[in-house]
C-alpha cells in the first residue's frame, strides 16, 4: 500500500512538473499567428522589447542554457548566417533560460557571437513560448508571426534555408 501511494505521488509530481514547464502552452503558438511579446534585459546593455524594437525584421528567438549539450555548437554555427543576413533584416535573439548574468556572459564570451543575448532569468518567456527542451528556436516573419519552430539541434544549412525563406 505504501509503495502504491508513493508511486501515485511520484506520478502526480511528474505531471505537475510537465504542466508547470509549459507543455500545454506550446499548442497555443500557431504558425502564421503573432507570438508573445516580452521585455528582457540584454546581456551587454539595456532592455530589448519584442516585438517593438524589431518591427519589420525577420526575428529568430533561440532558447538556450550553458548546460545544453547542443547549444554551444549550434550557436557558433549560426553566427556566420547572422553575419551574412543581418543587413537584410535578420535579428537573432538568444534567450538564456534561468541562468544568471555571470554564467551567461562566460558562455557567450567563449563563443564570440555578435547577435543579441537576453536574460530570461525566471524562465517566463520560455514558458510563454511553450519551451520544454533546449535548444528551441522560433523563426518569425517580418510581421512577428510564427513561420517555423526548430526543436533541438539543427544544422547551419537548414537554419540558413529557413531564414532565407523569410527574407
Amino acid at each position: 500500500m505504501v509503495v502504491r501511494r508513493g508511486l501515485s505521488l511520484l506520478l502526480l509530481a511528474c505531471l505537475t512538473l510537465i504542466a508547470g514547464c509549459g507543455g500545454s502552452d506550446s499548442a497555443g503558438l500557431v504558425k502564421g499567428e503573432a507570438t508573445p511579446g516580452f521585455e528582457l534585459q540584454r546581456l551587454d546593455r539595456g532592455m530589448a522589447r519584442f516585438p517593438g524594437d524589431f518591427a519589420g525584421q525577420v526575428v529568430v528567438i533561440r532558447f538556450w542554457a550553458d548546460w545544453c549539450p547542443f547549444c554551444e555548437s549550434e550557436m557558433k554555427a549560426i553566427e556566420p548566417v547572422y553575419r551574412k543576413y543581418r543587413e537584410k533584416g535578420l535579428r537573432i535573439l538568444a534567450l538564456n533560460v534561468r541562468q544568471d548574468r555571470r554564467t551567461a556572459t562566460a558562455f557567450i564570451d567563449k563563443l564570440g557571437i555578435s547577435y543579441d543575448t537576453l536574460l530570461d532569468e525566471e524562465g517566463a518567456v520560455a514558458r510563454a513560448y511553450g519551451v520544454i527542451g533546449l535548444p528551441t528556436t522560433f523563426i518569425l516573419d517580418r510581421k512577428g508571426r510564427l513561420a517555423t519552430r526548430i526543436l533541438g539541434e539543427s544544422s547551419a544549412e537548414l537554419f540558413e534555408q529557413l531564414v532565407r525563406d523569410q527574407l
